[in-house]
């Protein structure tokens, strides 16, 4: 369930209209959003005021804009590190989501270019939903799962049923990449794949409208051109963080170099993508 949600905003990008997205689904509309603003320190005392005036209009705003119900939304001004500010937030209101925009700047360029998204996305554990600046957000009614044995495609799919029961219209897309597949399936011959069988019998639980997919090659670039195929709105993606726990604290190299499928889907997808982590 997606009862806390934090936008980081930093008054760029479209991440507000990704919660307008959100909040536009029955099951979300209930959720307490807290809207934070991080304003970096200062040489003068009054440039530092402005600064954080600057910040309390952009806050109020988007409240305006987005036509929030103020019982359910806290705005947070804070001062320092951006990076280190959103991951300290996101663990003392306890969220369910982290809303972020992100330039989907490719490999290493994102962490010479310090890149907020991607080190929130390396150092916090909870799930994180990234649209791109280049990114065109529609209202949600096909949600795309990236299907799989692990635990975090489990997550995935789970979200994304509780996101769609409410949904009227609302299609379900799992798509199960196999490096093995001799071609492209879909419909009843992919319905057929061990592990979007068991996706598709839990999802027929909830009399969702689902779609299966089989595709072939490299799993980043299988799961962006189903995307793309099926014009998902929203991509479910599990990311397992595969570090040992004295290294929790340091970044996964594996995405930092781009060398991993979150990474390569983050930068690639044609839709939002929502990144569910769980420790593994």
């Amino acid at each position: 369930m997606i009862e806390r949600i934090l936008l980081a905003d930093s008054g760029t990008g479209h991440s507000e209209e990704m919660l307008k997205a959100l909040l536009a689904i029955p099951s979300v509309q209930r959720a307490n959003v807290t809207i934070l603003h991080v304003v970096s320190q200062e040489r003068s005392a009054e440039a530092m005021e402005a600064k954080r005036q600057e910040g309390e209009a952009l806050m109020a705003n988007v409240v305006e804009r987005l036509k929030l119900d103020p019982t359910k939304v806290t705005t947070m001004l804070r001062t320092g590190d951006p990076k280190g500010v959103v991951c300290q937030v996101a663990e003392e209101v306890n969220t369910d989501l982290i809303i972020m925009g992100s330039r989907g700047l490719k490999r290493l360029t994102s962490i010479l270019s310090n890149s907020v998204s991607q080190y929130v996305f390396q150092l916090s554990p909870r799930p994180m939903l990234l649209v791109r600046d280049d990114l065109y957000v529609r209202p949600i009614q096909r949600i795309m799962v990236a299907v799989d044995k692990s635990d975090t495609a489990r997550k995935c799919l789970d979200l994304a049923i509780f996101l769609l029961r409410d949904i009227p219209g609302g299609r379900l897309h799992l798509v199960h990449a196999d490096a093995n597949a001799k071609e492209d399936l879909s419909g009843a011959a992919a319905e057929k794949d061990p592990i979007l069988a068991a996706a598709l019998a839990q999802a027929k639980r909830y009399d969702i409208d689902t779609r299966c997919w089989v595709a072939t090659g490299s799993a980043g670039q299988a799961i962006c051109r189903t995307a793309e195929d099926v014009r998902a709105d929203l991509l479910l993606l599990g990311s397992p963080d595969r570090r040992p726990s004295i290294a929790k604290s340091l970044p996964d190299l594996d995405r930092l170099l781009g060398s991993s499928l979150s990474d390569y889907v983050r930068v690639h997808a044609n839709c939002p993508v929502l990144m569910a982590r769980t420790a593994g």
